[in-house]
């Protein structure tokens, strides 16, 4: 039945929604109140709606989604508008993830359309915000009513806040409803007069502070360059590429970095190279991550086998990297806050993944933004070039 369908995927989603709640235990005090306010959210949805549809469920009568494919030229104008519109304004599945983005909202959130699709907008956000998204996502996604909330970005251009106003969406030909979002910033900048085009008008100013974060992120890629053309691809293999990137990004650009190499040919297992970390990280902490299998990390493996990057902040599941030899996991032990693993891929979408980069921001730092890990994918890419060249020259063992 579709609609028992729907309502499997519903009790899904809420789940995983009460399991990313139950992180909020390890937030600081002041971070509580708005997730919180989520938990009692999730709990009324339970009452008000789970339960009583789960009586009601078989005596419902299937329900087929209505609306054909439509006028090609219209859908066209449509999506003509959607890119034109001046307001941020971003299509979303119930998880909160990208699925099209338009010109507004990519200067907005400092990223590239294509690179936002397919990832959690909730990524872009501060901490205290990515619970209650979602949980208001989901329930415009349910058909419970258009709202609209006050979120904060992770690095903000100027003052940090928008409102984002959630509204229903069917698209043509699918099953389940989208979510339109549209994003207004902070209207403390301009005068009451001038408007939201005031606002925008203001927030496209670069500050100070951005200026200089695009030039470091332009200083980490020129080192990266540097550091990987200073590598012998007569003398020298994949790991010496690999660990050359690995330092470049060692502490400048995340507090941990692991490195690790892909069987070189068919089924195989993994091989860790490189395991840095911040200077306090002595002893077992550095040596339990070295010596750890990859094949432990579910992350590096989904960045190994299917070639998928991963951009977590406040990290779920904490299994996600595997455990260190006590049995604690290592992003728990690590206090992380955000992360990125990244596949070693020399072509963009095509060829075999030779390794993966794992990131680690811990304590106080700030989390990843969308724009670093577009910068970072670009940079994994010229050090997967880099470790092919240096597998086509390298002299054979024993030669």
């Amino acid at each position: 039945m579709p609609e028992a369908q729907e309502f499997g995927a519903e009790l899904t989603d809420f789940r995983r929604r009460v399991e990313e709640l139950r992180t909020a235990r390890a937030l600081p005090s002041q971070e509580r109140p708005s997730l919180l306010d989520a938990a009692l959210f999730e709990l009324q949805h339970v009452v008000d709606v789970l339960w009583p549809r789960y009586e009601e469920l078989t005596a419902a009568s299937p329900r087929s989604p209505g609306g054909g494919r439509g006028d090609p030229q219209e859908q066209q104008l449509l999506r003509a508008l959607f890119q034109r519109l001046p307001i941020a304004t971003v299509l979303l599945d119930r998880d909160a993830v990208v699925r099209r983005m338009n010109f507004t909202a990519t200067q907005l959130f400092h990223t590239r359309a294509g690179y936002a699709t397919g990832r959690p907008l909730t990524a872009a956000l501060r901490r205290d915000g990515q619970a209650a998204l979602r949980s208001q996502v989901a329930a415009v996604a349910r058909g419970e009513g258009d709202r609209s909330l006050t979120v904060w970005l992770s690095q903000p251009p100027i003052h940090g806040e928008v409102r984002v106003t959630l509204a229903a969406l069917r698209p043509p030909g699918e099953p389940h409803p989208a979510v339109l979002a549209a994003f207004q910033p902070g209207m403390a900048g301009p005068s009451a007069d001038e408007g939201a085009a005031g606002a925008w008008a203001q927030e496209s100013r670069p500050d100070l502070g951005e200026v200089s974060r695009h030039a470091e992120l332009l200083d980490l890629v020129d080192d990266m360059t540097a550091a990987l053309l200073r590598v012998d691809p007569a003398g020298d293999g994949p790991e010496a590429a690999l660990t050359a990137a690995a330092e470049v990004l060692h502490g400048r650009f995340a507090d941990w970095v692991i490195a690790d190499l892909a069987p070189e040919a068919g089924p195989g297992s993994p091989r860790r190279v490189a395991a840095l970390g911040p200077r306090d990280a002595v002893g077992d902490r550095t040596a339990s991550l070295a010596e750890q299998d990859p094949a432990d990390c579910p992350l590096v493996m989904v960045a190994l086998h299917d070639g998928a990057s991963t951009l977590r902040v406040s990290p779920v599941d904490a299994d996600a990297f595997g455990r260190d030899t006590t049995g604690a996991p290592v992003l728990v032990r690590e206090e992380v806050t955000s992360l990125l693993c990244i596949p070693l891929r020399a072509g963009a979408g095509a060829g075999p993944v030779l390794g993966a980069l794992t990131l680690f921001r811990t304590g106080r730092r700030g989390a990843f933004e969308m724009a670093e890990a577009g910068v970072a994918d670009r940079i994994s890419r010229h050090v997967a070039l880099a470790m092919a060249r240096t597998a086509e020259r390298a002299p054979a063992p024993g030669a």
